[in-house]
C-alpha cells in the first residue's frame, strides 16, 4: 500500500513538473507566434475593410472584382505552400520565418499604391506567394515542442490570434481610414494598407533575435528540461504499423484532410471579405448611421466571441483529443447558422446569427489541426500539413470570388451563403468518415 502511494506521488509530482515546463514554453512562444499570426491574418484580410471604405470606388471594382482581388492571394499561397515548408524544415524555423515575414511586410506596404484593379490582384497574389508557409510551418514548428497531450489546448491558445485579429483589426483599421486620411497625401484606405504593412518588417528583427529553432537550441531550457521535453515528443511518432499505413504526405488520407479544411476556410473567408459590406448595407436602417470606427467595432463583436469560444473549445476537447465530433459539432453549427442569416430582420438579429456563425467557425479551426499532427508521421508532417493547409486554402480564393460571382450574377448574396453553409456540412462529414477509417496504434494517436 505504502509503495503504491509513493508511486501515485512520484507520478502527480511529474505531472506538477511536465505542467510547468509546458507552461513555460507556452509563455515563451506563443505571445510571439500569436502576433505573427495575427498580423499575417490582419494583412490578407484588411482588404475587406477597404472595400467599402472607398477602395471600390476608386479601383472601380465590382463584386466579382473584388472577390478575386481578395481571393487571388490564396492562389500565389497554395502554389508556394508546400514547398515553403519543406525549406523551413531545411533552413530551420528562424530564418524561413524571418524570410516571410520580410517579403510579405514590403508587398502589404507596396499595396497602398495600386492604381488598377489588375495592379490589386497582382499585389494579392504576390502577397500570397510571399506569405506562403507561415501557418503551416507554426503549426509544424509547434510538433516539435507541444506532445499530443497538451497540444490542442495550447494550440487553441495560438489559434486565438484569428479572431482577435479582427475584433483588434478592424477597428484599428477604421481608425487609421478614418483619422489616417490625407497622410503622405493618401486617402484613409491607402493609408491603411501603408500602415497595416509595417508590424511584418518589425516583427522580423523580433523572430531573428527571440524564436530559437527548436529546443535543442533554446537558451531559456535548462538541459534537462531539453532532454524531458524532447523525449517525451518522440513518444508522439506513430507505431510502426501506423508508419507503414499512413506514412509519408502524398496520401488519400491527406487529401480527405484538406478538403475538410477547404469547406471550413470557405466558411471562414466568406464571412471575413463580406461581412463589412454587409455591416455598411445597415446604413439608414431606423435612420441610424455608423462612423468608420462604429463599423469596425461591429465587425468585430462576432470574432471578439469566437476568440473566446475558440479557447473554452479547445480546452473542452483537449479532454478527447482528435474526437471526431470537436470538429464535427462547431462545423454544423457554422453551416446551420450561414443560410439562416439571410432570412433575419434587422441589424441586431442578423449580427446574432452571424455571431454564432463565427463561433462555429472559429472553434473548428485549432480543434482540426489535431488531426493532421497525429495522423502523419515526423517523416511526412512537415510537407502533409502544408498539402491539408494548401488545399483547404483555395477555400480562401474560392470564397469570396464564388460569393462575390454569384452575387453579381443573381443580384443576391443568398445564393452563394447557401453554398457556404453546404460546404461546412460537407467537411463535417468528411470529418466523421475520415476517423472512422483512422487507423489506431495500442494508443490513440491523437
Amino acid at each position: 500500500m505504502t509503495s503504491t502511494r509513493a508511486a501515485e506521488a512520484a507520478r502527480a509530482g511529474q505531472t506538477i513538473a511536465a505542467d510547468r515546463l509546458y507552461a513555460k514554453v507556452a509563455r515563451r512562444l506563443l505571445p510571439l507566434l500569436g502576433l505573427l499570426y495575427l498580423v499575417s491574418y490582419l494583412d490578407r484580410s484588411n482588404i475587406a475593410f477597404a472595400a467599402p471604405n472607398g477602395m471600390n470606388e476608386a479601383l472601380n471594382l465590382s463584386s466579382s472584382a473584388f472577390g478575386l482581388a481578395s481571393g487571388i492571394f490564396f492562389l500565389g499561397y497554395s502554389v508556394v505552400e508546400v514547398p515553403s515548408n519543406m525549406a523551413l524544415r531545411r533552413f530551420g524555423a528562424r530564418a524561413w520565418l524571418v524570410r516571410i515575414l520580410v517579403s510579405w511586410g514590403v508587398v502589404a506596404t507596396l499595396t497602398a499604391f495600386v492604381t488598377s484593379a489588375g495592379q490589386l490582384q497582382t499585389a494579392r497574389l504576390l502577397l500570397g506567394v510571399a506569405e506562403a508557409g507561415c501557418l503551416p510551418g507554426i503549426v509544424f514548428y509547434l510538433t516539435l515542442w507541444l506532445p499530443k497531450n497538451v497540444r490542442t489546448r495550447l494550440m487553441a491558445v495560438f489559434f486565438v490570434a484569428l479572431p482577435l485579429s479582427t475584433a483588434l483589426g478592424a477597428p484599428l483599421s477604421g481608425l487609421i481610414v478614418q483619422y489616417a486620411d490625407g497622410l503622405a497625401g493618401l486617402p484613409g484606405w491607402r493609408a491603411m494598407f501603408l500602415l497595416e504593412g509595417v508590424p511584418a518588417l518589425l516583427l522580423a528583427v523580433v523572430v531573428w533575435r527571440a524564436l530559437p529553432d527548436g529546443p535543442r537550441e533554446a537558451r531559456w531550457l535548462t538541459e534537462a528540461e531539453r532532454d524531458w521535453l524532447l523525449a517525451r515528443v518522440a513518444e508522439d511518432e506513430p507505431e510502426p504499423s501506423v508508419k507503414r499505413r499512413g506514412a509519408g504526405w502524398f496520401t488519400p488520407r491527406t487529401f480527405a484532410l484538406g478538403f475538410a479544411y477547404f469547406g471550413i476556410v470557405y466558411g471562414l473567408y466568406a464571412l471575413s471579405f463580406f461581412l463589412p459590406t454587409i455591416i455598411a448595407g445597415f446604413q439608414g436602417d431606423n435612420g441610424r448611421e455608423f462612423s468608420i470606427v462604429e463599423r469596425g467595432l461591429i465587425n468585430a463583436v462576432p470574432y471578439a466571441l469566437g476568440a473566446v469560444a475558440m479557447l473554452v473549445w479547445g480546452r473542452r476537447a483537449q479532454r478527447t483529443p482528435g474526437a471526431a465530433w470537436t470538429v464535427v459539432l462547431p462545423a454544423v453549427l457554422a453551416g446551420v447558422t450561414v443560410p439562416v442569416a439571410l432570412y433575419m430582420h434587422g441589424p441586431l438579429a442578423t449580427m446574432v446569427v452571424i455571431s454564432v456563425c463565427a463561433i462555429g467557425v472559429l472553434s473548428a479551426i485549432p480543434v482540426f489541426w489535431a488531426l493532421p499532427t497525429a495522423m502523419l508521421g515526423k517523416e511526412g508532417a512537415a510537407a502533409g500539413i502544408a498539402l491539408v493547409n494548401t488545399i483547404g486554402s483555395l477555400g480562401g480564393f474560392a470564397a469570396p470570388y464564388f460569393t462575390g460571382w454569384l452575387k453579381d450574377w443573381t443580384g443576391s448574396v443568398r445564393p452563394g451563403l447557401w453554398l457556404t453553409g453546404g460546404l461546412l456540412i460537407c467537411s463535417a462529414l468528411i470529418v466523421t468518415a475520415l476517423r472512422r477509417g483512422a487507423p489506431r496504434p495500442a494508443e490513440e494517436v491523437v
